[in-house]
């Protein structure tokens, strides 16, 4: 709930709104009341307001409403001013009906810091002689304008902070410190106003007050739509997450029917990120690699068990379902934002060095360095694991049936580079026994990234 001032608090506000009204009045004679003047800066205030621009980050907003009040003040006089300042909070509180404890609170600053301004400006200026043909005249315009502004923060600091019993100078420091650049320029631009004033006439001022609308309109115009822009780069990366998460969810579906399937992904994307790496390629495409590894055969999950479980002679309609796996495990993996990459090596995985492979032919080097990549270290795992549905082989017999298959099936320098690799490693490893399919999917940075960015965190705030 949100906290409530106390009533002699009100009764304090109360006492201040009315000696600033008396003030304001007792000095109402010597006001300009310039009705065009007043109209134009009056208007622009208030229209100023109500089309505020929220910066979301700092919690405030962007709006000419100050400068038109300041400006009301030196120009005209207090009490011009003190009308364009409560009509201005009055007109913002019709719009939105916030709080009516904040509306008194806005009620008495307004009028307060516009009383101090008109008046000291008035005093200071006529005790020194100022007129706005000297520059100690615009020094003392751009002075007023930064007391106002002062008075305006410590005042609701001060409020803020007795009533939610906080800090006071870290209120004050975090809503005034940030926007002194901001309100440096308003200060200029207030100058700007009074010398185009004093040259030109009431012209000057509405064409000032046109441009300050037409440029607080389209700031409000890019914010908003900078704000969807993130709010939907947000919301497609909550979606991305999501997927990913369901890939690897197909996958551990996937091995309940195969057990297999999940320990030889795991491999292939092991095998995939060291072979990358042996071969020179950059972080970034070992990670591919590595990925592309572990959903490189997402595509069985549309197979049939007697076919994803049998230990006979397979029919032509089946091994033509077969063929369907690396396109449909593509088309799984590409419809996630910044997968495409991912799909592109799901699908050539199984192209031959000499075209007859499949689902495109491509030959050579038409086929993605990657997917060739995959293609060795996919065959030399199925050939060695002792967990498949064949009689394994020996990590030498794999070897040598992989330099058979080089030039033809495979690519001759992936194969030549990974019987290096394997060189060194022991026997567990040579036939990816060690391989966890959970270990692997934990080391992948591609989805841990986009798990972690999109379908746990990223909330939009209301």
């Amino acid at each position: 709930m949100k906290p409530r001032p106390t009533r002699l608090v009100i009764l304090g506000e109360l006492a201040l709104l009315a000696a600033a009204l008396a003030v304001a009045a007792l000095i109402a004679p010597r006001a300009d009341w310039n009705l065009p003047v007043l109209a134009i800066l009056g208007a622009l205030a208030i229209f100023s307001d109500l089309r505020a621009v929220p910066i979301t980050a700092r919690r405030v907003k962007a709006s000419a409403s100050f400068l038109a009040i300041v400006s009301t003040a030196t120009l005209l006089g207090a009490m011009p001013a003190v009308i364009v300042a409560l009509a201005t909070i009055v007109a913002t509180w019709l719009a939105s009906r916030y709080d009516l404890g904040d509306l008194l609170i806005n009620l008495v600053t307004y009028a307060t810091f516009t009383v101090a301004a008109g008046a000291a400006f008035d005093f200071v200026g006529e005790e020194l002689a100022l007129t706005p043909h000297h520059a100690g005249y615009y020094l003392l315009l751009f002075a007023t304008f930064m007391g106002a502004l002062a008075i305006d923060f410590t005042m609701i600091a001060a409020y803020t902070a007795y009533v939610e019993r906080s800090d006071f100078l870290t209120r004050l420091r975090t809503a005034f410190v940030p926007i002194i650049p901001t309100e440096l320029a308003s200060a200029l631009l207030t100058l700007g106003i009074a010398f185009a004033y004093y040259k030109v006439g009431v012209a000057a001022v509405a064409l000032f007050g046109i441009v300050l609308v037409t440029f607080q309109t389209l700031l409000r115009e890019l914010l908003l739509s900078q704000e969807r822009a993130s709010e939907l780069e947000v919301r497609a990366k909550q979606l991305a997450g999501f997927q990913v998460a369901l890939l690897s969810a197909l996958l551990r579906t996937l091995d309940l029917r195969d057990r297999m399937t999940a320990r030889h992904s795991a491999a292939v994307a092991r095998y995939a990120r060291e072979l990358a790496a042996h071969a020179g390629l950059s972080e970034e495409d070992q990670e591919l690699a590595h990925t592309a590894g572990l959903l490189h055969d997402i595509g069985k999950f549309v197979l049939p068990d007697h076919i994803l479980k049998t230990r006979g002679r397979l029919t032509p309609e089946d091994w033509d379902q077969i063929r369907r796996h690396p396109a449909e495990g593509a088309r799984i993996v590409s419809q996630i934002d910044g997968y495409r990459p991912v799909g592109e090596i799901i699908l050539a995985h199984h192209e031959r060095m000499d075209g007859l492979g499949y689902p495109r032919g491509l030959v050579g080097e038409e086929i993605p360095v990657i997917a060739r990549i995959i293609a060795v270290v996919d065959t030399y795992d199925a050939m060695t694991a002792r967990d498949s549905y064949r009689a394994p082989r020996s990590s030498a017999e794999a070897i040598a049936e992989l330099r058979r298959c080089a030039g033809s099936q495979l690519d001759p320098h992936f194969v030549e580079l990974f019987i290096e690799m394997l060189a060194d490693k022991d026997i567990a490893y040579r036939h990816g026994e060690d391989a966890d399919f959970e270990s692997e999917l934990a080391l992948d940075k591609r989805i841990h990234d986009y798990v972690t960015s999109g379908a746990i965190t990223g909330a939009i705030s209301a």
